[in-house]
């Protein structure tokens, strides 16, 4: 039996990518699990890609690189499948998360043949329906849960809400968009 799973990120300067990647890290850490979360930046600008990667297991964990055959990887911008190959490595029993408005279908002839699960949630919309400003790092950290099950819902949330209380302890009003956001989030997630 598995005891880790492996996720990599990809998304653009200053959408959220490596946030999500430590808010994942740190849910998955109060759930009792060993947490890896680090990124890996290419030219460090906004808007240039970037790529940041999880490791949660049962057991402590001694590798220390990238990852190159992830469990689940999570596409934070859409317009990346045009110009990296996000489900190189990506194993046929995981899936990939995909931000966009279209279908599971009409993304997969973009994925180089990739045979796994494709999953998608419209991370914008929910974003501005939600947090009324596009943050598309907080429906995604919430799809990649509800999609590779690192942590139970349940938990996730609870541990999402004290973290986001701690957060935000001077904007308590952005608390209950961030937790509804996770929540809707974790409901509009498609699968193919």
């Amino acid at each position: 039996m598995k005891t880790m799973t492996e996720i990599r990120w990809h998304g653009r300067g200053g959408q959220g990518a490596k946030t999500a990647s430590q808010l994942l890290a740190d849910a998955a850490f109060m759930a009792g699990k060993y947490v890896q979360s680090f990124p890996e930046y290419g030219p460090e600008r906004s808007g240039a890609p970037i790529t940041a990667y999880n490791r949660i297991s049962e057991e402590r964990c001694p590798i220390h690189s990238n990852i190159y055959e992830p469990d689940y990887v999570a596409v934070v911008d859409e317009t990346l499948l045009e110009s990296v190959d996000v489900t190189a490595g990506l194993s046929e029993s995981g899936a990939v998360v995909i931000n966009t408005a279209k279908s599971p279908e009409e993304l997969r002839p973009l994925l180089h043949g990739y045979a796994g699960r494709v999953c998608t949630i419209d991370a914008r919309s929910i974003s501005l329906k939600c947090l009324g400003a596009y943050f598309p790092n907080t429906p995604m950290l919430a799809a990649v849960v509800r999609v590779s099950g690192v942590v139970e819902a349940d938990e996730f949330l609870r541990e999402m809400e004290e973290s986001f209380r701690h957060k935000f302890a001077k904007k308590p009003q952005v608390i209950d968009g961030n937790l509804n956001c996770l929540r809707l989030a974790m409901d509009m997630v498609k699968e193919a």
